[in-house]
């Protein structure tokens, strides 16, 4: 099987392995940190950077309901217009695909989401926790039936019980997706449950012609080794942000990934100037990464929003009170 190859694999062949595709979510999981309110400016580099890099998909936002998040108090990004989209990356031929995510029940997908021939757009991801696949796997065939590449991503899997995940995966594996993710969303996984997860989804869809995908957040500091991890087993869709940049303690970072690619196709160099000129400013401004309330939090396999609560508060170092608090509630 599949997976059997990959964890006997030795060598260069488990990171040179032609059907593994990057996708860069700096700025839709970043945009988790500030709502989503990246100028213009910023976004264009970051979407030049991933192309300069050699990325294959660069994935710029979200497909928010108006209805739900006024765009007052939420960027451009969680929006994802057309208009706004083509002033960052014009309208010629492209080296690089866009993605938008569209969470379940915060979507109004049939009408904000148009036809492919209309859109610059070519992937939609489609975000949904396990008690919400039936309505993941609606907007899945919706955005398939436009034309669009599409992906569902499991968030919170680390929550999820096994059978849940075998019943979600054997009518997953019936839908349209061209791709499936595991998402650690509580950043709470150690390598060998992801080695288990990830096995798993690849024996569901073997056959399916479908990928696995892999999205790792950072809170105990394994982002980037359950990526690997990941990888090794079978995923080869790997997402990965520019130093990090993501809700919380963020994600894998892209410069550590391209670093143990062998892919002569990915280029470091680019992405380590948009760290210098970018990113070094921008955490002058915003506070992500590992910290120790992100880390307790991954630890008791919990959604971060305590921490960011704490971080975003008057005393984000107070790290035994935040322990004594959540230690004590656990």
């Amino acid at each position: 099987m599949l997976h059997r190859k990959h964890v006997d694999a030795k060598g260069n062949w488990v990171n040179y392995r032609p059907e593994i595709k990057i996708l860069d979510c700096t700025i839709r999981d970043g945009g988790l940190v500030n709502n989503h309110k990246f100028d213009e400016p910023f976004v264009k580099a970051v979407y030049e950077t991933c192309v300069a890099a050699g990325i294959d998909y660069c994935e710029l936002g979200y497909k928010g309901a108006r209805r739900l998040f006024a765009p007052g108090q939420h960027g451009e990004w969680k929006f994802c217009d057309e208009d706004t989209i083509r002033r960052v990356v014009g309208d010629g031929p492209r080296t690089i695909k866009l993605s938008v995510m569209a969470d379940v029940d915060r979507t109004d997908y049939r009408t904000d989401i148009a036809p492919k021939k209309d859109s610059v757009i070519d992937c939609v991801r489609v975000a949904c926790y396990i008690h919400q696949i039936p309505g993941a796997l609606d907007m899945i065939k919706d955005a398939h039936d436009k034309g669009y590449e599409t992906a569902l991503n499991v968030m919170a899997i680390s929550t999820v019980q096994d059978r849940e995940i075998e019943e979600a995966l054997a009518v997953a594996a019936q839908s349209p997706a061209d791709t499936l993710y595991v998402v650690d969303s509580n950043g709470a996984l150690y390598s060998e449950q992801v080695h288990d997860i990830v096995m798993g989804f690849v024996a569901a869809l073997e056959g399916t012609g479908k990928h696995v995908g892999i999205h790792a957040h950072n809170n105990m500091q394994l982002g980037y080794a359950n990526t690997i991890e990941a990888l090794i087993v079978g995923a080869d869709r790997l997402d990965a942000t520019i130093a990090g940049l993501g809700r919380g303690a963020g994600n894998c970072p892209l410069e550590l990934l391209l670093a143990f690619l062998k892919n002569p196709k990915f280029h470091l160099r680019p992405v380590i100037e948009c760290i210098e000129k970018h990113f070094l400013p921008l955490r002058q401004q915003m506070d992500w990464g590992y910290s120790i309330p992100y880390m307790l939090t991954g630890m008791l396999n919990e959604h971060p929003r305590s921490a960011i609560a704490v971080r975003e508060g008057d005393q984000p170092d107070n790290y035994v009170a935040f322990y004594d608090q959540i230690v004590e509630k656990a």
